[in-house]
């Protein structure tokens, strides 16, 4: 929710998982996120970054290693 002003009202943001797009709720404390900063063409940090958001099911499943590195994957498809 919003003010008039346009500043954020809520203290509970939801999330969604970036591997099922499914919503992570408040009781979900498996969940976890990781952030995957960009480099420049020297290999030097620039900034920016991508966030990826996992559910707790997806650990539960153990995809937790394979989610991410698929999901960085597509993300380097879409940069370039």
């Amino acid at each position: 929710m919003q003010n008039e002003e346009g500043q954020i009202t809520e203290h509970y943001i939801p999330r969604k998982c970036s591997a099922t797009n499914k919503l992570i709720t408040l009781k979900d404390h498996a969940s976890f996120q990781i952030n995957a900063g960009h480099l420049d063409e020297k290999g030097v940090y620039n900034g920016t970054f991508f966030t990826f958001s996992l559910s707790g099911s997806i650990r539960a499943q153990g995809d937790e290693d394979n989610a991410p590195d698929r999901l960085w994957t597509k993300k380097k498809v879409e940069v370039k």
